[in-house]
């Protein structure tokens, strides 16, 4: 019998839903939260009623009976450094959602919805590879200073679809082969994906690698230094120039790839020039985990919503293609790869992972 998920992506201003049967998308939405709204709440886990009225109320207007379903699979969030895998949602994973192990995001709720609705009719509840991923080989850590090493904050819901479907595909395991991923987005995460571990990658967050549409990536140390004591700049207007404000922000004034190629197109030599400059950027990121991997690469990924520009991509393909060939999986069907992460564990083709957190539960 065909099995049937709820999946429940949570974002800052926005819950997106969806209820597939076996991998069958049956009907998505996404709920709207105004900043009005959100602002009401003293934290994200009080949004958590808020949030599950509006999905069930969608969910009676669909006519869908909750009874129904076979699992419920929430979006993982700022939980402490775990491996890949679908989790679980215990009560030590839960307690860790709604304390925020690493901070609170909206993307906590996810797992704190899916546990509830889950109880609700007595079926399991899931999270798949949240943006804590940790798999970086010790060697990976190291940034030159003891205090600030380097952390795995990247994609890894897609990056690790993306990896797995290219292995299904092609008739192979992950876990044999060497990949690198390269995520486009808001963000860009590039990763050594090796035997199923990625043991390096690049924090999207804020960390290093390539700018993207709103992050700085990499920039000089000694230059941020002194900008962080010039005095001009509170320690939250810094870290918006390096997270949100970055990149194509700071460059050309937007964060759509779309209206950077008009501008190209239309003689915007500027927008050109930055263009080309995130293109060689990424293009390193490559090449340097491609180190990692001993020159060894099976296939380059590359995904994400930069990948629908064929002009970028065909530009990354020129400068890496002569390191393993480059295969493009366009978007980041996250509803999907959540479900997919699911039905692995209901199908008996992965085992969930059990959280290993320092909460004590509760009801």
């Amino acid at each position: 019998m065909a099995r049937k998920s709820l999946i429940i992506n949570p974002g800052s201003t926005s819950t997106k839903i969806g209820v597939f049967e076996e991998e069958t998308l049956l009907f998505e939405e996404t709920l709207r939260h105004s900043t009005e709204e959100i602002a009401g709440f003293e934290s994200i886990p009080a949004q958590k009623d808020f949030r599950k009225r509006l999905i069930m109320e969608l969910l009676e207007k669909k006519n869908f009976d909750l009874r129904s379903l076979d699992m419920v699979v929430g979006r993982g969030g700022m939980l402490k450094p775990i491996p890949g895998g679908t989790y679980a949602v215990t009560d030590a994973l839960l307690h860790d959602l709604e304390a925020g192990a690493q901070g609170q995001h909206a993307s906590n709720l996810g797992g704190i919805l899916a546990r509830e609705i889950g109880d609700c009719v007595g079926v399991p509840s899931y999270i798949v590879d949240p943006v804590v991923v940790d798999e970086l080989m010790p060697t990976a850590r190291y940034s030159g200073v003891p205090e600030l090493p380097r952390v795995s904050i990247f994609h890894a819901l897609n990056q690790k679809a993306v990896a797995k479907r290219y292995a299904k595909e092609n008739g192979k395991r992950y876990e044999e082969l060497r990949l690198i991923v390269v995520h486009m987005g808001g963000g860009v995460s590039v990763g050594a994906h090796e035997y199923g571990r990625v043991v390096d990658v690049f924090n999207a967050l804020d960390g290093d690698g390539a700018f993207s549409p709103e992050r700085a990536g990499a920039v000089p140390s000694g230059a941020l230094i002194r900008l962080c004591f010039s005095g001009r700049y509170t320690e939250k207007e810094v870290y918006r120039k390096i997270c949100g404000g970055g990149g194509f922000n700071a460059y050309l004034g937007t964060n759509d790839m779309r209206e950077v190629a008009r501008r190209e197109a239309e003689g915007d030599e500027k927008a050109g020039e930055a263009k080309r400059a995130f293109i060689l950027q990424v293009a390193k990121d490559v090449g340097s985990v491609a180190c990692v991997l001993n020159g060894k690469v099976d296939q380059i990924l590359v995904t994400g919503g930069i990948a629908y520009n064929v002009s970028v991509v065909d530009a990354i393909r020129a400068k890496v293609g002569w390191i393993a060939p480059v295969a493009v999986y366009p978007g980041e069907d996250e509803l999907l790869a959540l479900v997919q992460g699911g039905l692995r564990v209901m199908d008996g083709t992965e085992r969930a992972r059990e959280y290993e957190g320092d909460g004590h539960g509760f009801c």
